[in-house]
């Protein structure tokens, strides 16, 4: 059984508020649970001490069994001092140029780059 630390939301309509969960990971993200750990409460300011609430002991202990965060509950985490801030990339892999429009970027750089000096001679 493989389980995730995650959010589920409540709410009214444009005024969500989520729940921090342990459930398995095939569950629906509005469905069964096993434990409610906590809380997330987007709409207050990011000072307030009830913006995000964690019960600490039971997301150790669920954390020892095997539960996975996921990553904003892992970063929810991290600024309590329970855990290591996840690596986060600024752009993903699958939006960057492929390999060929990557080498015809390089070329095109490097032809610029030999004009320039050339144009600087001839003023």
């Amino acid at each position: 059984m493989a389980l995730k630390i995650r959010m589920t939301r409540g709410g009214a309509k444009k005024r969500p508020f989520y729940s921090i969960v342990v459930a398995e990971h095939t569950s629906p993200r509005d469905g069964r649970f096993i434990e409610k750990l906590g809380t997330y409460n987007p709409m207050v300011a990011k000072g307030h001490a009830d913006r995000v609430r964690l019960n600490a002991e039971r997301i150790k202990h669920w954390i020892s069994v095997g539960a996975l965060p996921s990553e904003r509950v892992a970063k929810f985490l991290a600024d309590a001092g329970m855990g290591e801030r996840p690596k986060i990339r600024e752009t993903p892999k699958k939006s960057a140029p492929r390999a060929k429009t990557q080498e015809r970027m390089k070329a095109a750089e490097a032809a610029a780059a030999a004009a320039a000096p050339a144009e600087a001679k001839a003023e």
